[in-house]
């Protein structure tokens, strides 16, 4: 979204209605260190209640990014799994805890940062993927 022109276009592969749902990194370490911190030992799901479809991600980036952008639905590209969100009841009894960062309030933070590096003259060198399936 940093890169893309004001009107430009987004390949979204998939119809874009496969849900998912994220975590600001913020909740995903303070989740960590509770999990850890505490005496339970069995799997534990560490996630957010948040879903959203693929489009309305898009749609949320280009409102953050202040920029209008079309979307293009590449029905040939892989969508993964057609929906997918975590069970977070056991968490929230577990340790009395649940992520508190909504994505709009994390994608902002993530937005702002990530766009300083695409137009800094010295960028940090890093590369992230999302993974959707």
């Amino acid at each position: 979204m940093a890169l893309a022109e004001e009107d430009g276009e987004i390949e979204v592969w998939g119809d874009g209605e496969q849900t998912r749902s994220f975590m600001y990194v913020d909740d995903c370490v303070e989740g960590l260190i509770r999990i850890m911190a505490s005496d339970y030992r069995e799997p534990l799901n560490l996630g957010t209640d948040e879903l959203v479809t693929i489009n309305e991600l898009v749609n949320l980036g280009a409102k953050i990014a202040g920029k209008r952008i079309t979307k293009r639905h590449n029905l040939s590209g892989p969508q993964g799994v057609r929906g997918r969100n975590s069970n977070n009841s056991r968490l929230r009894k577990v340790l009395g805890w649940a992520p508190s960062i909504p994505l709009g309030r994390g994608l902002a933070v993530t937005f702002d940062w990530i766009a300083a590096q695409v137009h800094s003259k010295d960028p940090v060198s890093a590369a992230v993927f999302i993974v959707a399936d």
